[in-house]
């Protein structure tokens, strides 16, 4: 798909239809609105009892696609989703309980070195340790931006990582699975395996779960301001994406 063919005014989606969907989540902005710690997002017990009918009734077919660590999902989830990719991909829990993960890069020891010491000299900024990916927080330090943005691409090209630039924060991966890989993994998978998938997500690094559920007959939902995206439809927020998955037929 060539730039000309993103969609830039997108229109609400209609009312899901569970039967024949399988459906791939988001966590932050998404399912939680984006706080300015990543630690600050805590347990809601409306989003956990939502989820836990939500994957009731698709028979397991629900799935939470974010750039959070595992550990780090469950403890907001409640452990109420079994079916998980974290990191973007590069860990994967499937519908069995069984987890794979890749191996972590060699350049994530000496960029975890520079990152906690250009951090360490301003509080504001905060760098999340995912074990397989760095990412350097500064939502807090919007002026510290242009420096944060600078160091992760200089890190990125010389230790090899992969960079993924987020809202407010640059993230160096070890290289491997995007969020479309994943969602391609559990799709190839039962108890996915022939139905629809639909994506809700709001960030860039959504984008490539968007490209994927579209090559495989579905369909992705932006959840957040208009922008050029190759999702479908738009809903303005998170309350409005909790209000529309609570209305699932």
């Amino acid at each position: 798909m060539s730039i000309d063919e993103l969609s830039i005014g997108l229109e609400r989606p209609p009312r899901l239809t569970l039967e024949g969907a399988a459906l791939f989540l988001d966590l932050d902005g998404t399912l939680a609105p984006i706080a300015e710690r990543p630690q600050d997002v805590r347990p809601d017990p409306r989003r956990s009892s939502l989820l836990e009918r939500l994957s009731a009734r698709l028979n397991g077919r629900l799935a939470v696609v974010s750039g959070r660590s595992l550990d780090d999902i469950d403890r907001i989830l409640e452990g109420k989703v079994t079916c998980v990719a974290a990191i973007h991909g590069l860990v994967r829990r499937d519908a069995r309980g069984v987890i794979g993960e890749a191996p972590p890069h060699p350049g994530l020891a000496p960029a975890r070195k520079t990152l906690t010491e250009f951090a360490e000299a301003d509080p504001r900024l905060i760098v999340e340790d995912k074990s397989l990916s760095l990412t350097i927080h500064y939502r807090l330090a919007p002026d510290r931006a242009r420096e944060a943005i600078s160091l992760a691409e200089r890190l990125a090209t010389v230790t090899g990582l992969t960079l993924q630039p987020g809202d407010m924060v640059m993230e160096l991966r070890t290289p491997g699975a995007s969020k479309g890989d994943s969602i391609r993994a559990f799709m190839a998978e039962e108890p996915f395996k022939g139905a629809r998938p639909v994506f809700l997500g709001d960030d860039l690094t959504d984008e490539h779960g968007f490209f994927a559920v579209r090559q495989l007959g579905g369909h992705g939902i932006l959840v957040g301001p208009q922008r050029r995206t190759t999702a479908v439809y738009r809903m303005d927020d998170v309350e409005d994406a909790l209000t529309w998955l609570e209305a699932a037929r």
